[in-house]
């Protein structure tokens, strides 16, 4: 029984930070612009609407890395590991093969790269088929 909690709570974990992570690239500035869209008062607006999405999304930002990082030492604690896998980027693989790279590939390094993969396939989606053409006659 243990052991089934152990992973429905690391497999919580590791949707929570999915979602943390696309937050970071695709919520949280959509919702800053929004934000500031909402606040411009005009079509001209000034430097403030400008200044706050700017600095919220900074803001916002931050305090997701902050959640990405806590939920990465929840995640080891509840499996009781380092929450590294073994992973070997062929990018990264020495030309002999036996040299392991330094530094450990963490749940949360996939989580990440996986996640600016899905966000760059979303916008290149939306810009090559929902975006339209900004072409005069377009």
């Amino acid at each position: 029984m243990g052991g089934i909690l152990t992973k429905l709570g690391a497999t919580g974990l590791v949707v929570l930070m999915v979602f943390f992570a696309m937050m970071l690239w695709i919520g949280i500035p959509l919702g800053w612009l929004y934000i500031g869209s909402q606040v411009a008062s005009s079509t001209q607006p000034s430097a403030g609407p400008y200044m706050l999405v700017a600095v919220g999304i900074v803001a916002s930002v931050i305090v997701d890395a902050v959640i990405l990082s806590r939920l990465n030492r929840a995640y080891q604690r509840v499996t009781r590991s380092q929450g590294t896998v073994r992973l070997q980027f062929a990018w990264l693989r020495s030309l002999r093969g036996e040299r392991s790279s330094g530094r450990p590939t963490t749940v949360l390094d996939i989580v990440m790269i996986g996640t600016v993969a899905v966000a760059a396939l979303a916008a290149g989606v939306w810009f090559l088929i929902f975006a339209g053409s900004s072409l005069p006659g377009g």
